[in-house]
C-alpha cells in the first residue's frame, strides 16, 4: 500500500501552522470566525421573521383570544426564541453582551467570587503548550494552596 509520508507530518511555515491536510489553522480560524458570525446572522433574521409572523398573525385576526391563533402566534415566538438563543450565547461568550444584575467584581475577577486564580502574568500551558482551560487553572490553584 502506498503511504503519504508528507501527508502524516506537521508542516510548520511563517504565517502559522498547518495542519495534516495542509490547511493553516490562523486560516481555519479566520474560516470559523466568519461562519459563526454568518450564522448567527441567518438566526437573528430568522427569530426577527418569527416575530414579525406573530404580529402579523395578531393583527390580521379578527378575533386574536381563539385557540388557533394563540396556538400559532405562542408557535411564532417559540421558534423565535429558539433561533435567539444561539446568537445571545454567542454574545455573552465573547464578552459583547452586558448580563444585568451581575456584579461587576465578578467580571474582572474572570469568574465566580470565591474562585481563586492564578496570576496571570504567568500563562499555565499543558505539555503541547496550549493554554489550559479555566477550570483547570482553579484546580492547579487550589492544589498549590493546600501545599507547604
Amino acid at each position: 500500500m502506498y503511504h503519504d509520508v508528507n501527508r502524516d507530518k506537521l508542516k510548520f511555515i511563517g504565517q502559522g501552522r498547518l495542519n495534516v491536510d495542509g490547511i493553516s489553522e490562523v486560516g481555519e480560524t479566520r474560516v470559523m470566525k466568519r461562519e459563526a458570525k454568518l450564522l448567527n446572522l441567518v438566526c437573528i433574521i430568522a427569530a426577527l421573521a418569527f416575530v414579525a409572523l406573530a404580529v402579523l398573525n395578531a393583527l390580521s385576526s379578527p378575533s386574536f383570544l381563539t385557540t388557533d391563533n394563540l396556538f400559532v402566534t405562542l408557535v411564532c415566538l417559540l421558534m423565535a426564541l429558539m433561533f435567539a438563543v444561539n446568537p445571545l450565547l454567542y454574545l455573552k461568550d465573547e464578552g459583547r453582551l452586558p448580563i444585568p444584575f451581575q456584579k461587576r467584581k465578578a467580571l474582572k475577577a474572570g469568574g465566580p467570587a470565591g474562585e481563586h486564580a492564578l496570576p496571570q502574568s504567568a500563562p499555565l500551558l499543558d505539555a503541547k503548550g496550549r493554554a489550559v482551560p479555566p477550570d483547570v487553572r482553579s484546580m492547579v490553584a487550589n492544589m498549590k494552596q493546600k501545599q507547604p
